[in-house]
């Protein structure tokens, strides 16, 4: 038998929320519905599943493993973004129907959580889009990485392009 598939042999199907995950430190933790410990999710592993963070709040379905040290995620399966109650600040918060909106790739060229915000720039352009906290979380992830790659949604605002949807790499794979 190989390691991969003890693993799978000897870990269980999970329905959860992420309590809080720190990108930086590479690491954070998810509440069981069932309740119990909490479930430690690695960077690694959200990795995985294409994804370099996670917003707080995200409902996620997981892989779980018991160690020595507690309950360990080794597989997400599903992810999906925090329900936001509408009274979080800043730009295009309401749900507006962007399939139109052709998803284009892009670049991180910084992002500053504690300021909420930061800029990218498309693949083949110069011109900078902004990128806001909020729309961050919107679709479910909670920081980016100077020089990640992803995918946006990108609409005119009243200071030029801005992102209306921020999502990683292997969703526009996934879902186009």
């Amino acid at each position: 038998m190989t390691q991969n598939s003890e693993v799978a042999d000897a870990s269980k199907f999970v329905v959860g929320h992420v309590k809080w995950f720190d990108a930086v430190k590479g690491f954070g933790f998810v509440v069981a519905e069932e309740g119990g410990p909490d479930i430690l999710l690695h960077a690694n592993v959200l990795r995985n599943f294409g994804q370099g963070s996670v917003a707080d709040g995200s409902q996620v379905e997981l892989r779980v493993h018991e160690t020595d040290r507690g309950l360990q995620a080794v597989e997400v399966l599903s992810l999906t973004p925090p329900v936001l109650d509408g009274s979080e600040a800043g730009p295009i918060l309401a749900a507006e129907d962007l399939s139109d909106v052709e998803m284009i790739p892009a670049r991180v060229k910084w992002f500053d959580k504690g300021k909420g915000f930061g800029f990218a720039n498309a693949y083949g352009s110069s011109d900078d889009i902004f990128l806001h906290v909020e729309v961050l979380r919107r679709c479910g992830l909670a920081d980016l990485l100077a020089g990640e790659a992803v995918c946006l949604r990108v609409v005119d605002g009243e200071r030029g392009q801005m992102a209306a949807e921020v999502h990683s790499w292997d969703y526009a794979v996934s879902n186009s």
